[in-house]
């Protein structure tokens, strides 16, 4: 009997140092989105499996969070050596399990070396603060770890998005339980062999597969201090909800739904190109895209312009597949129900084949105008390559619609005036605003978070902001000289 051999060896539980299998767990096909076809197998663990992960943790928090930052961050620079060697691969596998181009998937992986590279830094950014407050009286403020955290990652980003919490919170003295995306376990190995390789010791690094039974199980267990989430807002909410209830810290990201408030006077090509590689970059799967775009006024020129760029946007070429084909699935049909609604497509992404690849998970990039503000593709993250054109009289009619959405994740302006700029900056309501930029990402040490249903939870996810969300204060005041002159404050 023959038996079909699976491109990657089966995902497994990577515990105190090793990877290791989970014989009570049930199993789930991996499927690469480019071909259809499945190429691994993850265990979908239980509480069980947490548990080992947790007294790992456990156990490897008292070293750890005593050898001093500036000796952990060692660690993170030859990572980050590792990370730039090993590019080629992890691209590969990006591409591999995700549906990235490449160019797009080396790009996802650039970015989680900018991440490591941040978290380098971290020594020069929490020097702890000492000062006089009395006559022989010192006053000392010191960042601490808070012991064992949790990271729960989604599909879009297998690579970058671990390197949003990992880098960060495992220098800053924690040790961390990582639950990658069932859809897209295997990166998340590569990451934990690579930072074996650096030197980071056993069980400051453990992760669990799982799904919506693994993450319940995070957010209850008692041990676990902090838990950061990535994924839907429906998904973020009850995240952050169950974390908090059992009074841990939580930052949860959630969903988008990003306005690019086009005006008469923007530049035709930069705003169309911008827009096109906005609603399209990572097949639509990501939280920054531009997926709404407010035509303000009389911009059929941009418009017209803009269609002929999505044409050039071709799956399978400079266009990545879509997660599954559920998703698929569920992205065509938002644009019939657009389409059947009265809205107009210029562009139909829709039945979208590659030869080579005829099982693989593809939509076209989908342009659709005339779409009104109550119509579910207007309202709703659509997760896919479609963007859906609203029609404004003027810039506080397309402000109106902007800060109607649920969602607070971006926005952007596209417009030559730096007053209309600075009148959209100061009235937006999103957490990261772009002009003449169709994704406004903050780059390091800048930090990553919305607004509204996009972001549940104080301080940000990157960047200065997670070291307040990783870490504790403590304060100790001192007095050695009996002779100084005493006050109130002594």
């Amino acid at each position: 009997m023959e038996v079909d051999v699976l491109k990657y060896p089966a995902v497994r539980n990577y515990i105190a140092g090793q990877f290791v299998a989970d014989a009570s767990a049930r199993t789930l096909e991996v499927f690469s989105p480019i071909s259809g076809a499945v190429i691994s197998t993850v265990p979908l663990s239980r509480m069980d499996a947490l548990n080992q992960a947790v007294e790992a943790a456990r156990g490897a928090f008292p070293a750890w969070s005593a050898m001093p930052i500036k000796e952990r961050v060692q660690i993170f620079y030859r990572y980050k050596t590792l990370l730039e060697k090993h590019l080629t691969e992890l691209t590969a596998l990006v591409r591999e399990e995700n549906g990235k181009t490449t160019d797009e998937a080396r790009a996802e992986v650039e970015k989680a070396i900018e991440l490591t590279e941040f978290a380098c830094s971290l020594p020069q950014l929490v020097a702890g603060e000492m000062m006089e407050v009395s006559a022989g009286v010192e006053c000392r403020v010191d960042r601490k770890p808070l012991g064992v955290v949790a990271s729960i990652a989604p599909f879009n980003f297998p690579n970058m998005v671990p390197h949003w919490t990992v880098p960060n919170a495992i220098a800053l003295g924690n040790c961390m339980i990582l639950k990658p995306s069932e859809q897209v376990p295997i990166s998340a190995g590569r990451i934990a062999e690579l930072l074996k390789e650096a030197g980071l010791p056993d069980g400051v690094l453990n992760i669990v597969h799982g799904d919506k039974e693994i993450v319940e199980a995070i957010c209850d267990h008692p041990d676990i201090k902090a838990v950061s989430f990535v994924g839907s807002t429906k998904i973020a909410k009850v995240v952050y909800q169950r974390a908090t209830s059992n009074l841990k810290r939580c930052v949860a990201l959630g969903g988008a739904k990003n306005h690019l408030l086009v005006l008469p006077d923007a530049h035709v090509d930069m705003t169309a190109s911008n827009v096109a590689a906005s609603m399209s970059g990572c097949a639509g799967q990501r939280c920054m895209a531009g997926s709404a775009m407010v035509a303000v006024g009389a911009v059929e020129p941009i418009i017209s312009r803009l269609v002929e760029e999505a044409r050039k946007i071709v799956p399978g070429k400079n266009l990545g597949s879509v997660i599954s084909r559920q998703a698929k699935e569920r992205i065509e049909r938002y644009i019939t129900e657009a389409e059947q609604a009265g809205a107009h497509i210029l562009l139909d992404g829709r039945n979208a084949v590659v030869a080579g690849n005829e099982d693989g998970y593809y939509v076209g990039p989908t342009v659709i105008d005339h779409v009104t503000p109550d119509m579910a593709i207007a309202r709703e993250e659509v997760f896919g390559p479609v963007l859906a054109i609203i029609r404004a009289h003027d810039l506080d009619e397309a402000l109106a619609i902007e800060n109607a959405s649920n969602y607070g994740n971006a926005a952007s302006v596209f417009t030559q005036s730096g007053g209309l700029a600075r009148y959209v900056m100061e009235n937006a309501s999103a957490g990261m605003i772009g002009v003449n930029i169709g994704v406004p990402v903050p780059r390091e040490p800048f930090s990553f978070g919305g607004w509204n249903e996009s972001k549940f939870g104080a301080c940000d996810i990157t960047g200065k902001s997670s070291i307040e969300f990783w870490t504790q204060l403590k304060k100790v005041t001192t007095k050695w000289n009996p002779e100084s002159r005493t006050n109130w404050m002594s």
